[in-house]
């Protein structure tokens, strides 16, 4: 038997594109369309036999180990098959079928935290397998067809006679020629060298839900790759991933967030806006704020997953104190000390700064 590297005119290194390319090129060269000699008809079964074997990752990765393409003997079940017929174990009857049903695919989505309140929708590009449009799956040229194959005669198996120590046997082993198929395509397509299906970009619109967060997956039955010769769709698994926000984050479906006030506002109190990944909200900062203060804001967090129910806004105070007074401003805080006559500091548990003391809180105020 040829080589199959050497049959394409392809080394034994060769990418799965540079192989293709040598096969499209060959098939245009050989097609009994183009070229209807006996010669280039044998030439071209033998180049689509090995771009069937070496196309196949595990096939190829069979041959290249030196496996027999015809189905040699070896183990258990090969003797088994070899006295008392083809098939042991599997109950396999008759020709097989070319399709197959699609692989699985899964692809990683990354969203913003604003699409993640309510949900979006987004287009999203998936390169996969689709339905080749040139023979709509048949794997054949158009205007042709599979033709019965005339070693098996459509069966998909051939009964050999083997002398054993039991006398002779009769044993069933799949057809070598159509390979188990029952039939042989003999013009296949050229479009996707007759697997009934090509590799291309396809775009689709998804429903991000809300309240997803990283690593979250969703699946959608039928959306992943076309089966060989336009067998059924695998489905498609996309994983989000949710991006960094520069002022919320989020605890389940709560958002937090930190307000730096200044000392005075701190001291009188104020009213502020925050502007929330929907729309502003006004939050009040009572008289007397203290730093790690958690200020709540019902029912503008996050809805949750299958749910109408929203998280909460929390929001964080950090007092700010003035490092540059001018003369006037010093003078009027000490009047200020003067008249309160303040106890001097008071010392309790140590604690990691402003942001261990607002998380501390944080998931107190949970």
């Amino acid at each position: 038997m040829a080589d199959h590297y050497e049959t394409l005119g392809v080394s034994r290194d060769a990418t799965a594109d540079e192989i293709k390319k040598a096969y499209r090129r060959l098939a245009r060269e050989l097609h009994p369309d183009v070229n209807p000699s006996e010669e280039a008809a044998e030439r071209f079964k033998n180049v689509t036999h090995a771009y069937d074997v070496l196309s196949d990752p595990s096939e190829r990765q069979r041959y290249d180990m030196g496996g027999d393409q015809s189905g040699g003997m070896g183990g258990f079940g090969d003797i088994f098959e070899t006295f008392f017929g083809g098939g042991f174990g599997t109950g396999q009857r008759g020709p097989r079928s070319r399709t197959e049903r699609g692989e699985d695919a899964m692809i990683r989505v990354d969203v913003e935290l604003s699409e993640v309140i309510f949900g979006a929708k987004r287009d999203i590009s998936v390169n996969t397998a689709v339905l080749c449009n040139a023979c709509q799956g048949s794997c054949c040229q158009p205007g042709t067809t599979p033709v019965t194959c005339d070693v098996c005669h459509g069966t998909g198996q051939v009964q050999r006679q083997v002398r054993s120590l039991f006398g002779n046997v009769v044993t069933a082993h799949p057809c070598g020629s159509c390979q188990g198929y029952g039939t042989v395509i003999e013009h296949p397509c050229i479009e996707c060298a007759g697997k009934g299906r090509v590799r291309e970009r396809r775009s689709l619109t998804i429903e991000v839900p809300s309240g997803i967060d990283t690593g979250t997956r969703m699946q959608i039955r039928g959306g992943g790759e076309v089966g060989p010769a336009g067998g059924p769709n695998g489905d498609l698994f996309i994983e989000f991933r949710v991006m960094h926000h520069d002022v919320f984050s989020r605890d389940g479906n709560d958002l937090l967030a930190t307000a730096q006030v200044s000392m005075t506002d701190a001291i009188l109190g104020t009213e502020s806006t925050v502007p929330a990944l929907d729309g502003e909200v006004r939050f009040e900062i009572p008289a007397g704020a203290q730093s790690g203060d958690v200020i709540t804001v019902r029912g503008r967090g996050i809805q949750a997953l299958h749910s109408t129910n929203r998280g909460d806004l929390r929001i964080a105070v950090q007092v700010v104190t003035p490092t540059r007074l001018s003369g006037r401003e010093r003078q009027l805080v000490k009047q200020l000390a003067d008249m309160r006559k303040d106890p001097p500091p008071v010392f309790g548990e140590f604690q990691q700064g402003l942001f261990g003391k607002i998380r501390d809180r944080f998931f107190r105020a949970g």
